[in-house]
């Protein structure tokens, strides 16, 4: 019913403020959200902050408001699409049946304008610690508790709020929201049945010896992701035959750089640098051992699931938001917050190979849900909504 009744107008609009080529889990999400929507019903709309010199060539239409670059977080870009004429009078011509923003920040507020010009359901999902963002930048906690205030009437004022990890809703009532929250989990489009010889294949393309244990990071190089925390237990465990890769960018990349260099692993850990090609990411999860992910500030990281599809466990912060989806021992690993823990539960994993393969495999089938499935559950709930409102 759902099709039949949206295939005739523009009817999904997805606001985020990045979009690819600015990859993070909230990018990658909106990105999946409009390839398998227009897939199944079409006429799915982007809206996001202009990325300057990036030309769009996708099935579903991207469009793009004026943007100037994010002060200390390169590559992001923000901008305010409402003092941008020509894009809002572009915007709010377009008849959509359903509006869903990814941030409660200027694209949110776009979206809040075009549900309530037009009379149609807002869908927010609260997917990032803003107050922790926030926190780094201002260090008045009354200024920040202001922002806090104005992010949670953004969700306020949505019709439902979802959010993706069931842990993820103690986040959002800590911040002061009362309503309703819905769980909508995020998918994988790396999930695959891979034969064995595509893991070795990846691992004789990175170099890697017979034998060598991988660590792997994919994410945003800043330290609110804990990597200090990753190089200080790797110089602890210096005498052990690993490679490390760090697949991504960020503030603190630079410095994070100068921490290997200044423990002696530079012949250790290399820095890939931003990828965007989904190929070669996926290339360095099959060739992994271990992703070590014991961020503190993610809410539910999709590199996490990306790494289980490709059978990489990992190993994630004891009490954090994001570890609960991971049972030690069966389909991941837990540590404290500490470095020398942290170390000694490296050492233990890289002589228990075998246990770690098989959370490997556990994690494939357990913490994995492929996008296409999740945009299903996407497509129904969006249709209960306009149901209950009374539009189709």
């Amino acid at each position: 019913m759902f099709k039949n009744m949206m295939h005739k107008q523009e009817n999904i609009g997805l606001f985020n403020e990045c979009f690819p080529p600015v990859m993070d889990g909230v990018s990658v999400c909106v990105q999946n959200y409009a390839y398998w929507l227009q897939k199944n019903v079409g006429k799915v709309c982007v809206i996001t902050p202009m990325n300057y010199g990036h030309k769009y060539n996708e099935d579903y239409e991207v469009l793009e408001y004026m943007s100037i670059p994010v002060p200390f977080r390169p590559p992001y870009m923000t901008g305010i699409a409402e003092v941008d004429p020509v894009f809002m009078a572009k915007l709010l011509k377009r008849r959509f049946k359903i509006v869903h923003a990814h941030s409660p920040f200027t694209s949110g507020m776009a979206a809040q304008r075009v549900a309530k010009s037009q009379n149609i359901p807002l869908v927010a999902t609260f997917h990032s610690k803003y107050r922790d963002d926030f926190e780094r930048v201002f260090p008045s906690k009354v200024a920040v508790d202001l922002i806090i205030k104005r992010i949670i009437s953004f969700y306020e004022s949505a019709d439902e709020v979802w959010v993706p990890q069931e842990s993820v809703r103690e986040v959002i009532r800590e911040y002061g929201f009362k309503g309703r929250v819905e769980v909508v989990e995020n998918g994988s489009d790396l999930c695959a049945n891979y034969p064995d010889s595509y893991f070795e294949e990846a691992r004789k393309s990175l170099g890697i010896k017979d034998g060598q244990f991988v660590f792997l990071f994919v994410g945003q190089h800043i330290w609110e992701k804990n990597t200090r925390l990753i190089i200080e237990a790797l110089s602890r465990i210096k005498d052990l035959d690993f490679r490390m890769f760090f697949v991504g960018g960020g503030y603190a990349a630079e410095e994070m750089k100068s921490l290997v260099a200044q423990n002696g692993l530079d012949d250790k850990v290399t820095f890939v640098g931003v990828l965007t090609e989904r190929d070669k990411i996926k290339t360095y999860y099959a060739a992994a051992d271990l992703f070590l992910f014991p961020s503190l500030y993610d809410n539910a990281p999709l590199v996490v699931r990306e790494a289980a599809a490709l059978h990489t466990p990992s190993i994630m912060a004891e009490g954090a938001t994001a570890s609960t989806i991971i049972k030690d021992g069966d389909n991941g690993f837990l540590t404290p917050n500490d470095a020398d823990q942290f170390a000694a539960r490296l050492r233990q994993l890289v002589a228990s190979k075998d246990d770690v393969k098989r959370a490997g495999i556990q994690a494939s089938h357990t913490i994995v849900r492929s996008w296409e499935d999740i945009a299903a559950e996407v497509l129904d709930r969006y249709n209960s909504l306009l149901v209950r409102k009374k539009l189709i």
